[in-house]
């Protein structure tokens, strides 16, 4: 009667845990998210190399308008990929659980999670639009924390160290304005792939 009693109980959690948090994320989005960033993060890198600009030899960078655009749809096209990746997992593993998708968690996750992000992208576009690229880097990475910290509590708990790593990544990186590629890669490249591999394993 009481191992009754406590199934019972765990499948009322489970109820409540379904019903009031976004659990189809898939750690596998977070892989794949970060190594399109990992190949965005190196092409950049090698498009600078091919444009004589010497990014670890210590040089003043100027960078065109021409290359500015290039950079931004470098970075949209990683986005892109993220997000594709991330809409496929979450479908695949939603139907390989049984679980709903478009729920008033992921509403309110969504939302959550798009108010820091729209206003860290406005943001950026003053950054850009001022010719003040240094700190697109540590901007991006600030406001992505603040974005995923803030949609914690419709989803897995564990995301909070992911938006916090991300936070603390892009406030180092703003004392040291130049280097912001290598933070960027570290930040959606590697921290995603250790992110997701770990809540793959857990949450598989």
């Amino acid at each position: 009667m009481n191992q009754k009693h406590q199934e019972d109980l765990a499948h009322i959690r489970s109820m409540m845990e379904r019903s009031s948090r976004f659990i189809s994320l898939s750690g596998l989005s977070g892989v794949f998210a970060g190594l399109a960033a990992l190949i965005g993060g190196l092409y950049t890198y090698m498009l600078l190399e091919t444009r004589g600009i010497g990014y670890f030899r210590g040089q003043d960078v100027v960078l065109s308008d021409n290359l500015v655009s290039h950079l931004i749809l470098v970075a949209l096209i990683v986005l892109l990929f993220a997000l594709t990746f991330g809409i496929f997992f979450t479908i695949r593993k939603s139907k390989k659980y049984n679980l709903p998708i478009w729920t008033s968690a992921t509403k309110k996750m969504l939302f959550n999670l798009a108010v820091p992000l729209a206003a860290g992208g406005i943001f950026c576009l003053g950054l850009i639009y001022h010719g003040i690229y240094g700190f697109i880097a540590p901007a991006t990475l600030i406001f992505y924390g603040l974005a995923v910290i803030n949609a914690e509590k419709y989803t897995f708990s564990d995301i909070k160290y992911l938006g916090f790593s991300e936070l603390i990544l892009g406030c180092i990186s703003l004392f040291y304005i130049g280097y912001g590629l290598i933070f960027w890669i570290l930040g959606f490249g590697i921290l995603h792939i250790l992110y997701g591999l770990v809540m793959f394993k857990k949450y598989k």
